[in-house]
């Protein structure tokens, strides 16, 4: 199928309205000492409570105070594990729910020692996107040498089910961005569902942006900030590129390509384009890309008057769960989660965060 974008002028632009709620977020500073939980993180506005409830183990520490004005909050302090091969978090989550979750660790050299742990996360060091079906899910932390595992923050949030839809496994991000050659990262509170947005433009590129309102309200709630601005090919008559390296080089790939027109555009005025992946008009849900990498180009068609544009892209790549589907249970579910995600010997320097969402059935 031959696919055409055809974007028609907006003739008023209109923010949607979306409740700024927490409503279903999780966000845990771990070892917060009870007596200053809760508190409202001044950078993004989200209300982070102690992990305490959470975990029975561990010991709280606290980042080298030089730290204090470099990061933020629920980085200053963290829960380390010297005892036990392996400690695992019990977090409620609502059955057949999507969630974004994110684990934070943060050195800091909280024990003086200049050494960055080695330790194995059973989670996943990407972004993924699925269901649980289950109403608990176990995040572990598993020493593997001398060093004692480490954790700064666990921040989950509810996604919406008619988004990130897949036949089947789980979805891990390969990228999000916007496109912009000069912004910051995007995240919560322009972003409802707390995705991190991070900035990217080619050398190829040429920027448009605006001050007007756009109109997000489609299901994927792409921050406003994020559309405002977008890409168009320096050379007008030529596509637009962008090529990425998927891992494995083999993986199924799901690509969300999020577009809005932010010009005025003039009665005789066209913008059309081709969406073209791995050189073909054709696309199956999921694709794989070429031995050489994925390549996405924007073909301006004949008669279009003007280039084509992108705001913002999101990659996925598939992960199955081949034993899931029989096998429902929450142990079997956990295990398989363990033996799918495992991260052999991580090593924690500065602040590393995985955002995932575990799929636990379906």
């Amino acid at each position: 199928m031959k696919i055409h974008l055809l974007l028609a002028i907006i003739g008023t632009y209109v923010a949607i309205v979306v409740s700024q709620t927490q409503e279903g977020f999780i966000s845990l500073d771990c070892g917060l000492p009870v007596e200053e939980s809760p508190y409202v993180n001044e950078f993004n506005g989200l209300t982070f409570t102690s992990d305490s409830t959470f975990i029975q183990t561990g010991k709280s520490g606290r980042v080298n105070k030089n730290l204090n004005d470099v990061l933020s909050k629920q980085y200053l302090t963290l829960r380390y594990f010297p005892e036990g091969k392996r400690n695992c978090y019990s977090l409620d989550v609502k059955p057949d729910t999507k969630y974004l979750i994110a684990v934070s660790s943060v050195y800091g050299n909280y024990d003086g020692l200049n050494l960055d742990p080695s330790f194995d996360i059973y989670i996943g060091r990407n972004k993924w996107i699925s269901t649980p079906r289950s109403n608990s899910l176990d995040i572990c932390l598993v020493k593997t040498g001398t060093t004692s595992p480490i954790i700064s923050a666990i921040e989950i949030q509810p996604l919406r089910d008619d988004t990130y839809v897949t036949q089947s496994g789980s979805l891990r991000l390969s990228f999000r961005v916007y496109l912009n050659n000069s912004a910051g990262f995007i995240r919560y509170p322009d972003d409802v569902r707390d995705r991190i947005w991070d900035p990217f433009f080619g050398s190829s590129y040429t920027q448009i942006t605006t001050d007007l309102n756009i109109n997000n309200s489609n299901a994927y709630e792409v921050p406003k900030t994020a559309l405002q601005s977008a890409a168009t090919p320096r050379n007008a008559s030529g596509p637009l590129v962008i090529t990425w390296n998927p891992k494995p080089s083999n993986a199924q790939v799901y690509l969300y390509m999020h577009f809005a027109e932010i010009q005025t555009l003039e009665a005789n005025e066209t913008r059309e384009f081709d969406v073209i992946l791995k050189g073909n008009f054709n696309h199956s849900v999921p694709m794989q890309c070429d031995s050489g990498g994925c390549r996405l180009e924007l073909v301006r068609t004949p008669k279009s008057t003007l280039p084509p544009l992108i705001n913002a892209l999101e990659a996925y790549t598939i992960i199955e769960f081949p034993k899931l589907e029989t096998s429902p249970s929450d142990v079997d579910a956990i295990k398989n989660i363990k033996v799918t995600y495992r991260l052999s010997k991580i090593s924690w320097q500065g602040v590393n965060e995985i955002h995932v969402s575990l799929k636990i059935g379906r």
